[in-house]
């Protein structure tokens, strides 16, 4: 269903029988896993987002989730502040 690389590669997967009997697959609750070993550290300067952040460690943009999963914020635009140091993590593939 998914991309090979994609945070939800591994997440279960269910499927939901309509009344109507149709099938729909969805994504179980994927929960945050514990912070993966870092790397290095990196602060965040002016007009930096995180994609441009995570082509730059990890060669791909759409790895973003990758730093965002190394944070406790549930929300990727708290992590473009200036200044903040993001903990990068490691690539485990």
């Amino acid at each position: 269903m998914f991309a090979p690389g994609s945070r939800y590669e591994h997440v279960p997967q269910a499927v939901y029988i309509a009344r109507d009997g149709a099938q729909i697959p969805y994504v179980l609750l994927r929960p945050f896993p514990p912070p993966a070993p870092s790397g290095r550290t990196h602060e965040v300067t002016n007009y930096e987002r995180l994609d441009l952040i995570a082509y730059r460690y990890y060669g791909d943009p759409e790895q973003f989730w990758r730093i965002c999963d190394g944070t406790a914020e549930l929300r990727p635009d708290d992590l473009e502040v200036v200044g903040r140091q993001l903990a990068i993590p490691l690539a485990v593939r």
